[in-house]
């Protein structure tokens, strides 16, 4: 587990990143760190809340998936709890990959972080490797990307067990493939497109691979998809530890105001990661409290855990 004055570093560092306009207009507290004086000011206020007012979406005609290729920038944050997620980005593949090391495992004495880290590991090795042997790589298939890392990974004897999700953009398409609950999100304007849905077997057991041979689930059981993007949209790849205790709504708010103050994706990982820190630790309603009292739980408040964010701005692809 990083040690707290580390969190609270990390929280100082994002919060001197911030641009104080986005934290007055979506109510932001870094932490323990005291709201900003500046939401006091009149002109400040005025400012914060004209922001709505941008936001917005554009008009747009359904556009067939063709046209120039398509990029993505990309910038992650991580959050320990526990230490146990991994993530790579491959700017010139396209292709993310999160994976979160299941805690139970460490329950049990093991390294939860194992697999997830051999996962990522072996699947950004295989990703530099297909994208050095030629000058123009091919465009990566996610779920032969999972099971290609899984592979690698269980037969090592890998310890422990990890959710997973990968996604690539190939062209104008973004693909995917996850096992559990990290998933991802696509927003255009601001507005959710299309979200990824947890797989579980019951209430806070995510479908996971493990190199245990009696272990239920395989990457055939992976949710398979793509869907078309265009310039301008916005993805989300994360650990359950955002989707846990952010509600959509509230990502939706924070992609539309960094969208209009043209926000980098390190700003906007960095205020994601922040906001789901800080709701794991507070006392009111979250998506993992709403659903544990569906299943008879009494919870309130968020669940504290690692925390990953990557996010990729969809981009013309530079033809320089």
């Amino acid at each position: 587990m990083e040690a707290l004055p580390q969190i609270r570093q990390t929280l100082s560092e994002i919060s001197s990143r911030t641009p104080e306009a986005l934290r007055i207009a979506v109510g932001i507290r870094f932490g323990s760190l005291p709201p900003s004086a500046a939401a006091g000011r009149e002109d400040v206020a005025r400012y914060a809340a004209s922001l709505a007012r941008q936001l917005q979406p554009r008009v747009r005609r359904n556009q067939p998936p063709t046209g120039p290729a398509l990029r993505m920038n990309a910038a992650s944050c991580y959050l320990p709890e526990h230490d146990e997620d991994a993530h790579f980005f491959h700017a010139v593949a396209g292709v993310i990959g999160v994976a979160d090391g299941v805690g139970g495992c460490r329950l049990e004495g093991l390294d939860a972080a194992a697999f997830s880290r051999g996962l990522m590991a072996s699947a950004l090795s295989e990703v530099v490797a297909s994208s050095s042997a030629a000058p123009s790589p091919g465009h990566i298939c996610p779920y032969a990307l999972l099971d290609k890392a899984y592979q690698q990974t269980a037969a090592s004897g890998t310890p422990a067990a990890s959710t997973a999700v990968i996604v690539s953009l190939a062209g104008r398409v973004l693909r995917w493939a996850y096992v559990g609950d990290s998933g991802f999100a696509v927003f255009r304007d601001g507005r959710i497109l299309h979200r990824s849905s947890p797989q579980q077997s019951y209430f806070n057991c995510p479908f996971q691979l493990s190199s245990d041979s009696r272990d239920r689930y395989k990457v055939r059981d992976a949710a398979v998809g793509e869907i078309a993007v265009e310039e301008g949209d916005v993805v989300v790849v994360a650990s359950d530890g955002l989707f846990d205790n952010v509600f959509d709504v509230m990502l939706e708010m924070i992609v539309q105001s960094g969208l209009a103050l043209s926000f980098t994706p390190q700003n906007m990982a960095d205020i994601i990661a922040n906001q789901a820190y800080a709701a794991a630790r507070r006392t009111q309603d979250t998506p993992f409290s709403i659903a544990a009292r569906e299943y008879g739980r009494d919870k309130t408040g968020g669940k504290t855990d690692d925390t990953t964010v990557v996010v990729a701005f969809i981009e013309a692809q530079d033809m320089a």
